[in-house]
């Protein structure tokens, strides 16, 4: 396969168009703009940006809602209130309402872009396929730069060699961030803590989004082996899945679900999936009144979790899952 060689103002101006306007300014200016709106908020590693320790996850239960103007409203209003990290991905979607996650986002973004810190994700190993995803991701997004580009959803060792290739994914991320395209770049897993461990050490990445299964006292766990790896290279770490254990006993309280994810040592903050501006004050009011958990009640929690974290058949654990795509 020919390598293509990416030059960012012709790659800008044939993936977004005439209707958006590239400004020969800088993309990234040295202050922090951001309006934190008194939230709580933690420094995301080495990037060295401030951010609310819960950021607006867009994925599976934003796509559920079927009115488009419902969901500018929920993005209007976190926004407005200090949750200005919006964490998506290009496949985020839902196939049953039609509901694209990076084209709603881009309608309120292409007015308020520089309020936001901006994560998307790029799902295809192939070369070429994931240049379309990434070029198609911007477009959708109304924008010529991004904050965070992360690799989706990391499976394996193998999934990582392939990755690792001449020309291949790791490297077009990588060129994104030097040619400006994006800011920093990261990578998400869910179900190998061996593989997020390794694509850690093996590469220069400033962040990584990582699911709270087996958050146990097993040796081959992310608590012990993986986020580690990646605080002990400057990594930005941020949890997710935080209150999916509802989601099999209704008897957790999702506020302590929460409250629990953000005591814990080490992550900046927790990604949360939102699908209405109701659910979006609940959390505003919960990290406004944030008092992290003692060790006893940690510890308390993660033996009632235990059951559920350290199970093997978790749906985001299996081959066919993907994050945030609801067919």
């Amino acid at each position: 396969m020919e390598k293509r060689e990416l030059n960012r103002r012709e790659f800008i101006k044939g993936t977004i168009g005439a209707g958006i306007a590239v400004s020969a300014a800088p993309l990234f200016v040295s202050c922090n703009p951001y309006n934190t709106k008194g939230l709580p908020t933690s420094i995301l590693g080495k990037t060295g940006v401030e951010i609310p320790k819960i950021a607006l996850g867009l994925g599976s239960r934003f796509c559920t809602i079927d009115s488009e103007e419902e969901s500018f409203e929920l993005l209007s209003f976190a926004l407005d209130n200090g949750f200005y990290y919006w964490d998506t991905a290009h496949i985020y979607e839902n196939k049953k309402n039609g509901v694209i996650s990076e084209e709603r986002l881009g309608k309120v973004l292409k007015e308020r872009r520089d309020e936001v810190f901006l994560s998307t994700k790029v799902t295809s190993r192939d070369p070429d396929e994931a240049m379309k995803q990434i070029e198609l991701s911007l477009k959708r997004l109304q924008t010529d730069k991004l904050d965070i580009l992360k690799i989706h959803s990391i499976e394996s060792l193998e999934d990582i060699d392939i990755m690792s290739r001449k020309g291949g994914l790791i490297e077009i991320v990588q060129k994104m961030k030097e040619q400006g395209v994006a800011r920093f770049i990261g990578f998400s897993g869910h179900g190998n803590a061996e593989a997020m461990k390794e694509m850690a050490l093996r590469n220069n990445f400033d962040t990584m989004l990582i699911a709270m299964n087996h958050w146990g006292n097993n040796a081959n766990d992310r608590k012990n082996i993986t986020i580690p790896a990646a605080l002990e290279k400057g990594m930005g770490v941020m949890l997710m899945k935080a209150v999916r254990p509802k989601d099999q006993n209704p008897d957790f309280n999702g506020n302590e679900l929460i409250r629990f994810a953000l005591s814990l040592n080490g992550p900046a903050g927790l990604a949360l999936g939102m699908d209405s501006k109701e659910i979006v004050q609940k959390n505003l009011d919960l990290l406004r009144n944030f008092t992290p958990m003692t060790s006893q009640e940690k510890s308390t929690m993660a033996k009632s979790l235990s059951p559920f974290f350290d199970h093997k058949n978790l749906e985001w654990m299996q081959s066919a899952y993907q994050d945030g795509n609801w067919a």
